[in-house]
């Protein structure tokens, strides 16, 4: 995988915790989340993430820096929709088959839910979903 290969805009198609045990679990955005991820070619990021509509509050966001370093992808974050997240270096555990980007992630232990993360990406090439 290249950096190159993650350029452009990926919709969130699913968002799930991982239990201790290897359970895969509904994520902290419930069942139907909704997202955009973005990673530009100049190596700038920003990721926004919310419950389905309808279901409830649930929003989340960090804009920043990213590189791709072996198989991990690193943001770092200058803005967020979480104080604690500002000024962190989030790293992402990459797999990439097609159109499809699947990131693995540690819960920070100050956003109160640690554990790990599943969030999979599909490649947008058009206009909406």
């Amino acid at each position: 995988m290249r950096a190159a290969d993650l350029v452009g805009t990926w919709w969130l198609e699913a968002y799930r915790s991982i239990g201790d045990d290897g359970g895969v679990h509904e994520g902290p955005l419930g069942a139907d989340p909704r997202g955009l991820l973005f990673y530009a070619a100049d190596g700038h990021m920003s990721v926004t993430m919310m419950r389905s509509p309808g279901t409830g509050s649930g929003f989340m966001g960090y804009a920043g820096t990213w590189e791709l370093s072996g198989r991990q992808v690193i943001h770092r974050v200058l803005v967020s929709s979480h104080d604690y997240l500002v000024g962190t270096r989030q790293h992402r555990d990459a797999e990439l088959a097609g159109d499809r980007l699947t990131l693995h992630a540690v819960a920070p232990a100050a956003s109160g839910r640690a554990g790990r993360r599943l969030l999979r990406w599909r490649r947008m090439t058009g206009v909406g979903r």
